[in-house]
């Protein structure tokens, strides 16, 4: 087969700082320091050995009237040891999220920018 992996998945943010503050602070994703100059703000988080970049660039998509539960939306999705821990910090920030409605162990949020995001337990 040609493709080998997945490399990274790309979000709009409106404020780097404010994303950085759920995903690095929150959610614990170490920050690369590797990011070069792209001419806009932004930041490169690890995940694993694949990563997520933030791009704060004007935002071409709705952010209003998307699903409730992520699910049924486009999302990422990463595994996570324990989602109670996960939802317990989630919780205490005052962030919503649904579960999984597979029954899995997982859960669905948005980040501040309304940008879905599934954890499932592995």
């Amino acid at each position: 087969m040609m493709i080998q992996q997945f490399l990274h998945a790309s979000l709009i943010v409106a404020d780097t700082k404010v994303a950085l503050a759920f995903y690095h602070e929150l959610l614990g994703l170490p920050v690369d320091p590797n990011r070069p100059d792209l001419g806009y703000p932004g930041a490169w988080l690890n995940v694993g050995e694949q990563q997520i970049h933030l791009l704060q660039l004007p935002n071409p998509d709705p952010v209003q009237g998307r699903p409730d539960h992520g699910g049924r939306d486009r999302h990422l999705a990463m595994q996570v040891i324990s989602i109670d821990e996960l939802s317990q910090r989630l919780e205490a920030k005052g962030i919503v999220f649904t579960m999984s409605k597979s029954g899995r162990k997982a859960l669905f949020c948005r980040d501040p920018d309304g940008n879905a995001l599934e954890f499932v337990e592995g």
